[in-house]
């Protein structure tokens, strides 16, 4: 019984254990099935990832336990070359030039047990460079020790480029703004400084943007010198949106004036309202004086400062039509220092020159703020006396001239006195246009030295002698145009930067009669005058053409041959015939012919001469502008010719060594030369201060005694061979420089 009791125990216990593990059974199969699912559901979730679900050793290689399917889009390698590094380890895949910088960052979060983020490339399997960022955190051991690395890479390059091309456009703009040289400012609508760059600082004395910001309250009060000028800029941003180049004269912090040119616009939102004002502005205090020498320059003599031909011939036109008016008259006295050249020569150009200021001071001295005194070339200077409607009135106001410039005068040390011989014409009876009254005074002035000099004359047309004079000077020229008599000096132009021969002038000579020869000077304004000019010039280019081609024929350097042209070559209808046949007759390629223009010419009907310039430029030849600065040139037509050339005149050269301004006008004309994209040549270089100035500048090319005299084509041709093996030419340039000598 008790057996059976006991069995019955052990039955039920058995059942019961029966039971349980039945129950047991069911319960690991729906945990089976549920993991299933959650597997799937994890696989399903992994592939659909943009990117790699990974776990790694903490070991130095990073050794893959696990990588997801994104490996193969991410990277190009499959989960199974990477996992345990079979065929390449992800330490390998990571860029050289991030590897340390990652190690350490992760190492760093995870010593601090923290979660880490990390942005680096990694080379693909194709060769291809991402950016990827990982985020993980380290799964440590029940010791506290990393052991496992779990985390997520995904591909970040298309964000990380952009946000590089930000940052770089950002440092960009940031550095064009901290460095421009232009200063850069922000407004509100009301005026109020928001933000300017260091440039804009300076411009107006302060030392820091901050600082300029914080102190100018009050634009109108704190810059402008008209502050009516502020007002007008304002007017015209708010009423147009924009202002470009609007010129003010400002008063710096500390008290220095300056011109400013502003630029600025409004900027508005998608709605239009207006957000701020931006703008650049630019200190134009240095170009704007220079622009005001330039023009000063271009109306005066630049020796005596007083004005030049063109200045007094538009003076003596106004002075005539306000007498025709008045019914008054215009007396027109045309003075020439007697013996002046011996003087000249005697004591050098800088004695001479220094002369002339004190006869031009003296000369306003005895003058009334109406009238004028003009110098009009080498030492004939015009005075122009309004409301004289008397002889004896215009007879006093000589005899006080002649008495003034006739005192004693002291330079270094030494006593000189000069005379004067001067010619009356009256308008409207001796001439009713400036070149008639001009040439009757002239006639005049001849009279009056022919008298014994130191005297003055009236014009009168009984006056034949020097017609005459003229008449046998025009029969001189004549015969020697019909004989072929004239002859060519060359005088070399040197490049300053090589030391070559860059070109040659071609200068004209003519026989006096006794064995000599005549310069330009004596017979170039008769020429003119008498239209010589035409048969004589076409001679010039023909004659100079063909002894350049010569020059080529026998193997020496090909260089290009000026000559200068008249007003009256430049007017004609069919220059370029005569420029083509000379061209065509001597062979020689137009790009080495250059054809010199003065100021007065270009400017006496630009138009006209833009039209004839072009076709010359479509030709080949070379153009420039001889003496440069002796006239009054318009910078906004000489833009427009094509002109590419400026040679400085003679006259600046002496002015360099004589003060700053010699020098700085040099400067200016170079600099302006340049900025028109000009070829610039200085003429009557005679020392080697002025060619050492010149190279310091940059002055293309010098011309000039320094060098060589103008030689006759034989003695040129010399010349050129002798350059020819000459091996160091610049050291040659600079050895003169020291010494000052000429070497021809």
């Amino acid at each position: 019984m008790r057996v059976t009791v006991e069995s019955q125990k052990n039955r039920n216990s058995l059942m019961a254990s029966l039971r349980v593990l039945g129950l047991r059974r069911d319960g690991i199969g729906a945990t089976r099935r549920g993991l299933r699912e959650k597997a799937r559901m994890f696989r399903t979730l992994l592939s659909n990832l943009d990117g790699m679900v990974y776990r790694c050793r903490n070991d130095g290689q990073r050794t893959m336990e696990f990588v997801s399917e994104g490996c193969g889009q991410l990277t190009g390698y499959a989960p199974s070359e990477m996992l345990l590094n079979q065929r390449i380890s992800y330490e390998e895949i990571t860029s050289a030039q991030d590897r340390a910088r990652v190690r350490e960052e992760i190492r760093t979060a995870l010593a601090w047990n923290r979660r880490f983020f990390v942005e680096y490339r990694v080379q693909c399997r194709d060769g291809a460079v991402k950016w990827v960022g990982e985020r993980g955190v380290g799964i440590t051991d029940g010791h506290g020790a990393v052991v496992t690395i779990e985390g997520f890479i995904e591909d970040v390059t298309e964000r990380k480029l952009a946000t590089q091309a930000l940052q770089q456009a950002e440092l960009r703009f940031r550095s064009i703004f901290e460095n421009a040289i232009e200063g850069i400012f922000q407004t509100a609508p009301n005026g109020d400084y928001l933000n300017v760059n260091p440039s804009f600082a300076h411009i107006y004395a302060y030392e820091t943007p901050a600082r300029f910001i914080t102190e100018v309250d009050n634009i109108e009060k704190h810059l402008h010198i008209d502050p009516v000028r502020r007002v007008e800029f304002m007017r015209l941003v708010r009423e147009q949106g924009a202002v470009t180049g609007f010129v003010s004269q400002i008063r710096r912090r500390d008290g220095v004036q300056i011109w400013v040119s502003e630029n600025a616009r409004a900027i508005l939102d998608e709605a239009g309202t207006l957000l701020f004002y931006e703008g650049t502005v630019e200190d134009i205090t240095d170009s704007k004086l220079n622009q005001e020498k330039l023009e000063y320059q271009a109306s005066h003599d630049p020796v005596t400062q007083l004005p030049n031909r063109l200045l007094m011939n538009d003076r003596l036109r106004r002075m005539m039509l306000h007498a025709q008016r008045n019914d008054n008259v215009v007396a027109v006295v045309l003075i020439d220092l007697d013996h002046f050249k011996l003087i000249n020569d005697t004591f050098g150009h800088n004695r001479g020159d220094a002369l002339l200021q004190a006869v031009a001071q003296r000369m306003r001295q005895c003058l009334r703020e109406t009238d004028t005194v003009a110098r009009i070339g080498g030492d004939e200077f015009v005075l122009l006396l309004s409301g004289e409607g008397r002889g004896e009135a215009i007879s006093q106001v000589a005899q006080r001239i002649l008495k003034t410039i006739a005192q004693p005068w002291r330079a270094e040390g030494e006593e000189l006195s000069v005379s004067c011989s001067m010619g009356i014409g009256i308008f409207p009876r001796d001439g009713r246009d400036v070149q008639t009254l001009l040439r009757n005074a002239d006639t005049a002035m001849y009279k009056a030295k022919e008298l014994g000099r130191n005297n003055f004359q009236f014009y009168s047309p009984e006056m034949n002698a020097i017609m005459s004079a003229r008449l046998e000077m025009q029969t001189v020229l004549r015969k020697a145009v019909e004989n072929n008599q004239f002859v060519l000096h060359y005088q070399p132009m040197i490049d300053l930067n090589s030391g070559r021969v860059a070109g040659m002038e071609a200068l004209l000579r003519v026989p006096d009669g006794s064995g000599g020869l005549l310069a330009p000077q004596h017979f170039i304004r008769l020429a003119e005058e008498s239209g010589l000019i035409i048969p004589i010039g076409e001679w010039v280019m023909r004659e100079a053409c063909t002894f350049n081609k010569s020059l080529q024929d026998r193997g020496l350097p090909a260089v290009p041959v000026s000559i200068n042209l008249s007003a009256r070559q430049l007017a004609r209808y069919d220059l370029m015939r005569a420029v083509e046949q000379a061209l065509r007759e001597s062979d020689l390629a137009a790009d080495y012919l250059e054809l010199e223009l003065t100021e007065s010419m270009v400017m006496n009907d630009p138009e006209s001469v833009i039209a004839t310039l072009r076709q010359l430029e479509a030709l080949g030849v070379h153009l420039s502008i001889d003496d440069f600065g002796t006239g009054y040139s318009s910078l906004s037509y000489l833009k427009r010719f094509p002109v590419t050339t400026l040679k400085i005149d003679q006259s600046f050269m002496r002015d360099i060594g004589d003060g700053e301004d010699g020098a700085s006008l040099v400067k200016a004309i170079i600099s302006l030369g340049h900025s028109l994209d000009m070829k610039v040549i200085a003429e009557g270089v005679e020392t080697g201060a002025q060619m050492a100035l010149l190279m310091q500048n940059r002055c293309d090319v010098m011309q000039g005694y320094l060098y060589s005299h103008p030689l006759p084509a034989a003695d040129f041709c010399a010349l050129l061979e002798r350059e020819s093996m000459t091996t160091d030419k610049v050291g040659h340039l600079r050895e003169m420089c020291s010494t000052s000598l000429c070497t021809a």
